[in-house]
């Protein structure tokens, strides 16, 4: 990430009078006076001996609005410290002031610790625009400065309104008030900080990132643009600079469970479980009914296969919330994953399915079970949510991929290259590589598997899927000398079991003895009884040799293997009064 004007706060104690004290680096722009909009001699509030004085020094009055316009922690406190120390709370100035600082404290720095006077305020006077706008946003309501106003608090207090709203369109709206509020006062980091929010919610991250640094470069205590900027750098993959971010923060401010929230969502995203684990049980203790983090513990575990451990936070939900869609999609995990009961999933997912605005993240999952079962019932019925999915101008990556798996366990090789080669366009994974390889040796096209197999190779020499692939690819273009060195090399070094078996049976396709390739054949199977390849090979070795009694013992072990297999299913035809 660029350099980053990131807030060097360093919070003090409050000194012995109780005034709160806050030092921070580097130090703050200079403070841009706001244009006076109301002297002090409209405001009967203010006390005489703070009147302004044109030749020696700003009014008190002007003093205070300068501190709120500049709305930073420090200098919100410092204006409600002048309101409280000069006894200015019960006239409609200090009234007013008071309200608005307190607000944007509350809303925007709720972590930071004060006392706040109670906020009175004024229902009449030309302070009243703050208590119309004030009581707009308790209503959600933004309200529209008047154009000839040359207020910075009339522009930028009603965004307050929008901070939790999902209308990108009532944001995009308060674009032109925002910028007239930097035009007005560029000493105060919210308009910038706002900004950010709005090229945020609309997708525009880079341009957010960039409101969010100006925002810290005006004020390095206007942390809620790092949490902002942490959120941008978690969406980008940076997961390490978020943590950093956050985690720094938490030293200013070790209490604040928004930024606990926030730290434990990204250890989320890293998948960094134990992290995740540990950042959730704090988050419990504080509250142990937070059904959002209690959902969240319950994934962490199923994520790591620890099903039983999962139970306990599931249940505790059961008491808020039972009939939340990831409550029960997590529920249907459990059966499915877990304990292997298609059924009980199925169960919990059809439930989620019936709503009216299911996930695609569930759906998906649920066609997959289902085009997995060896029901045929439930197969069309899979498929028939695969076709709603699809059904659509631009399907996702997700719902691609499961129309493309389906295609290849089908053998429709025609679908299944259309749908690869559209994950090809999107980003060419080592996974697009290998199905594009299986595609196009399916459809006996060894020329383009090759070619796709020495990519993946080349990408990912170590990786064993790779590798397997493309020395079946050499074989199958007859390149059986420099398959055989490959061969050679990875049975040296492979392990036992699943992972040697693969050599051995590879190996035995380069044999020209029958001997020696039953001898690599048995090698496998030793390593690995479910090779299905090399049982299939040893069926058809006996089959071609008219010993039924083996070719039949081979053919029950590989339909055992894989039972929808359409060319075993066409032996198992053949051979149906032997089996």
């Amino acid at each position: 990430m660029r350099a980053t004007v990131w807030f060097l706060i360093l919070a003090t104690s409050a000194s012995c009078t109780g005034k709160p004290t806050v030092q921070y680096s580097p130090q703050p722009s200079p403070i841009v006076e706001p244009k006076e909009t109301h002297t002090a001699a409209q405001d009967p509030a203010i006390p005489e001996e703070t009147k302004p004085d044109a030749v020696k020094s700003p009014s008190m009055a002007e003093e205070i609005r300068t501190l709120v316009w500049k709305a930073t922690p420090s200098s919100l406190l410092k204006a409600l410290d002048l309101i409280r120390s000069r006894e200015l709370s019960s006239g409609e100035f200090g009234r007013s002031m008071n309200a608005v600082s307190v607000r944007l404290l509350k809303v925007i720095y709720p972590d930071v610790k004060a006392s706040f006077l109670p906020t009175d305020l004024p229902k009449t006077g030309v302070y009243s625009v703050y208590t119309k706008i004030l009581g707009d946003i308790d209503r959600n309501i933004y309200t529209p400065p008047p154009s000839s106003s040359d207020d910075f608090l009339v522009y930028i207090l009603p965004f307050l309104a929008l901070l939790n709203d999902s209308d990108r369109d009532r944001m995009t709206a308060a674009v032109p008030d925002l910028q007239k509020a930097i035009s007005l006062n560029p000493s105060s980091p919210l308009a910038s900080y706002f900004f950010g929010f709005v090229y945020e919610k609309n997708g525009n991250l880079l341009a957010a990132l960039n409101e969010y640094e100006k925002a810290l470069s005006i004020s390095p205590e206007c942390y809620p643009a790092v949490q902002g900027s942490a959120r941008i750098m978690t969406e980008r993959g940076l997961y390490q600079d978020a943590v950093k971010a956050l985690s720094d923060l938490l030293v200013l401010y070790p209490e604040s469970m928004d930024i606990k929230k926030q730290r434990a969502h990204v250890y989320f995203a890293m998948k960094d479980w134990s992290r995740t684990e540990n950042a959730i049980v704090e988050i419990l203790q504080q509250n142990g009914r937070d059904g959002e983090f209690l959902l969240m513990r319950a994934r962490v575990f199923v994520e790591q296969g620890l099903f039983p451990q999962a139970q306990a936070p599931l249940d505790l939900y059961a008491s808020i919330n039972p009939n939340n869609p990831e409550y029960l999609f997590l529920r249907a995990r459990i059966q499915s994953e877990g304990y292997r009961n298609r059924d009980a999933a199925l169960n919990y997912l059809r439930a989620l399915l019936a709503s009216s605005s299911v996930d695609e993240t569930i759906a998906v999952y649920m066609a997959n079970l289902l085009m997995d079962s060896p029901r045929t019932a439930e197969q069309e019925e899979g498929r028939a949510i695969l076709e709603r999915l699809l059904n659509v101008e631009s399907p996702s990556i997700a719902v691609t991929e499961l129309a493309l798996t389906d295609a290849i366990k089908r053998a429709a090789w025609t679908n299944a290259r259309f749908y690869v080669g559209k994950l090809l366009e999107e980003r060419r994974s080592p996974r697009d590589l290998l199905n594009a390889y299986t595609i196009e040796h399916g459809i006996g096209n060894n020329a383009a598997a090759l070619s796709y197999a020495r990519e993946l190779y080349q990408a990912e020499p170590e990786n064993e899927e790779a590798c397997v692939a493309y020395i079946s690819a050499l074989l199958d273009t007859g390149r059986a000398d420099e398959a055989s060195r490959l061969i050679g090399n990875r049975l040296s070094s492979a392990a036992g079991g699943v992972s040697k078996a693969r050599y051995y049976y590879l190996r035995s396709r380069t044999r020209s003895g029958d001997e020696a390739r039953l001898s690599d054949l048995r090698s496998c199977l030793f390593e690995d009884p479910r090779n299905l390849n090399a049982l299939i090979a040893m069926f058809d070795f006996y089959r071609r040799q008219k010993d039924d009694r083996r070719a039949v013992y081979y053919l029950k072990q590989a339909l055992a293997v894989s039972p929808n297999n359409s060319t075993l299913k066409q032996y198992e035809k053949d051979y149906a009064g032997q089996l």
